[in-house]
């Protein structure tokens, strides 16, 4: 018996097909084989169209069947894993109206901070648990409000998860945790929030069916199974944002478990029994895969748009494509604290703990003299882990304080300076496990289809692959280079962060 799942990221499309028995992953692969375009019309728009990601999903989906060595006939259910807050429209017949408007897109931040003061901050934190900000709502007002002939061809929005799994199945639903990144789920009433399609002027009968995160969601088509080389009628059994999914793979479930990833963009994600917000919204509270009415389960996020992007757009612009494994033996020749130089990452759109703002990136006490690329590239993986540590002190106010990491052996904790640096500087032990987003989207089509009975038996063969302990030799070192970084970067935007 063997599950398959898929991770619909913004730089590719990942699919894995695990044993459901002994949870050992058959075979993975990704498409494209470079990183997929985003497009900039504007400055801080970003927008890739739907048909990409199906186009990918389809080549990675019959490579990945070849890699496994298995008959199709054994894949008992499907998983979806998708980049969070993105909004997809189509029309009555399913067509794609305009390219998807994803989560590092800025246009719509004036909508949702005017929408936050005139709803009303109370109404929006305590109902909501976030401001209605740049998330998939207030993309939506921005289609109304700029493209209104396309608005008016509208028959329902989709997040890009939502899509994939139409694709698939022919069925056009939603769950409550995507209506929740998208902030257009009431947590006190456990339902879609009027209070935002009111004041967006949204009809409700563009929300499609919510169905439960878990649940089988639909069965695959004759169309779609011949397209992808699968059988008909597989269930699609489970799908969850890139993040709260990211945080099952790992299976942090409870209340004060911690994940993170490190991938173009950067979260930690922890998990609280409690109904808690950030009055800034600098950090965003989302119903958890496993949310029910009866039992809270809240994803509290913390979300750094500009990290492993940093990492990538230095290869290729700076390092002429020089690998990433090399990059990384090359940020151990430099000490701890870059000689100085230090790296502010937000140049990938507006950044939620930075209250919305978009600074760019900067290289701050650069020394023509003494800094090398060596020291670029140590100072930008020393850069990104002092926004995550920035963003950490934020989470300890709403009483998430991590003793543990758990992530993915994956992306930039493949960097031993970026894991050893955050375990240094947060004081918190790093454990890396052997899977990832696709995986974890498996292991959910699993629990969701009634293959495992728990999720105690749906983990049972995660292998942790080691762990990182914070080092006190390098930490007066970190510190008096991360106060430097928050000083410049109060001086960079022009007020205090404190």
């Amino acid at each position: 018996m063997k599950l398959l799942g898929y991770d619909i990221g913004s730089s590719s499309v990942k699919a894995s097909i695990i044993d459901a028995n002994t949870g050992r992953c058959l075979g993975t692969v990704f498409f494209p084989k470079t990183e997929m375009e985003i497009k900039a019309v504007r400055p801080g728009w970003a927008e890739q169209h739907p048909d990409t990601w199906w186009q990918n999903l389809v080549l990675a989906t019959r490579e990945v069947i070849e890699r496994a060595g298995i008959t199709v006939s054994e894949i008992k259910a499907i998983g979806i894993s998708y980049q969070m807050h993105g909004l997809v429209v189509v029309d009555k017949n399913g067509n794609v109206l305009r390219p998807s408007i994803i989560w590092c897109d800025s246009r719509a931040v004036s909508i949702g901070e005017k929408a936050f003061r005139e709803i009303g901050p109370s109404v929006c934190l305590e109902n909501l648990l976030n401001s209605p900000g740049n998330f998939t709502a207030s993309k939506l007002r921005w289609v109304r409000e700029n493209e209104p002939d396309i608005y008016r061809q509208i028959h329902k929005i989709m997040l890009p998860g939502d899509y994939i799994a139409w694709r698939l199945t022919g069925r056009m639903v939603t769950t409550p945790s995507g209506l929740s990144e998208g902030i257009l789920w009431d947590f006190r009433k456990n339902n879609i929030s009027k209070d935002i399609l009111q004041y967006y002027d949204i009809d409700e009968a563009l929300i499609p069916e919510v169905v439960p995160t878990f649940s089988v969601q639909g069965k695959l088509t004759r169309e779609a199974a011949q397209e992808l080389g699968l059988m008909e009628g597989t269930p699609v059994a489970y799908r969850a944002g890139d993040q709260p999914n990211n945080a099952l793979s790992l299976n942090v479930l409870n209340p004060g478990e911690i994940a993170a990833t490190a991938g173009t963009s950067g979260v930690v994600y922890g998990v609280s029994e409690k109904i808690t917000f950030d009055p800034k919204s600098r950090i965003n509270t989302f119903a958890h895969v496993n949310h029910t009415p009866g039992l809270n389960r809240l994803g509290v996020l913390l979300c750094i748009n500009g990290t492993g992007i940093l990492n990538s757009w230095i290869r290729k612009h700076v390092l002429d494509g020089l690998n990433y494994e090399r990059m990384n033996e090359l940020a151990e020749t430099i000490p701890p604290g870059s000689e100085g130089m230090l790296v502010l990452p937000f140049g990938n759109g507006a950044e939620r703990m930075l209250e919305n703002k978009d600074p760019g990136a900067a290289f701050v006490h650069l020394n023509f003299n003494m800094h090398t690329a060596s020291h670029l590239i140590r100072a930008a993986h020393e850069g990104i882990v002092f926004s995550f540590a920035y963003g950490i002190e934020i989470m300890n106010q709403v009483g998430i304080s991590p003793s543990v990491i758990r992530a993915g052996n994956a992306n930039m904790f493949l960097s031993p300076v970026f894991r050893k640096s955050l375990s240094t500087l947060t004081n918190a032990r790093i454990e890396l496990y052997d899977t990832d987003g696709s995986q974890g989207a498996a292991r959910g089509a699993g629990i969701g289809a009634g293959i495992y009975k728990n999720y105690a038996e749906a983990f049972s063969h995660l292998h942790k692959i080691g762990s990182i302990e914070p080092d006190a030799s390098i930490r007066p070192a970190l510190e008096e280079a991360y106060n430097q970084w928050k000083q410049s970067l109060e001086n960079y935007i022009g007020k205090s962060i404190t």
